[in-house]
């Protein structure tokens, strides 16, 4: 005869007991790829693509405005699919929305 503990085996990952005599499949969390960014346009960006603006963007804190058309180059993904890192000379730190920028 068999021991009744033996009969249900723990589940970490899931926090359930499962019969000891069926395999137990690892389920993984579902972990969403990565969120398409797209432009003004509607194209899909990727880290490293130049964007130019759509508009002129005020920039706060560093008493500049970015004109129309003005070239972004090597921009960052972020985790919001909103919103782009970028580097422009004599702004650090310059995050973008998707909304306002065109890929070239």
């Amino acid at each position: 005869m068999a021991d009744d503990d033996d009969a249900y085996v723990y589940d970490d990952a899931s926090g359930e007991w499962h019969p000891a005599g069926t395999a137990v499949e690892a389920a993984a969390p579902a972990v969403p790829g990565p969120a398409e960014v797209r432009d003004a346009a509607g194209n899909v960006l990727r880290d490293g693509d130049s964007v130019s603006l759509v508009k002129d963007l005020k920039v706060k804190g560093a008493n500049q405005t970015l004109k129309q058309g003005t070239v972004i180059r090597s921009i960052r993904l972020t985790d919001n699919d909103q919103e782009i890192d970028c580097r422009f000379e004599g702004i650090k730190g310059l995050v973008l929305r998707a909304e306002f920028v065109r890929k070239r």
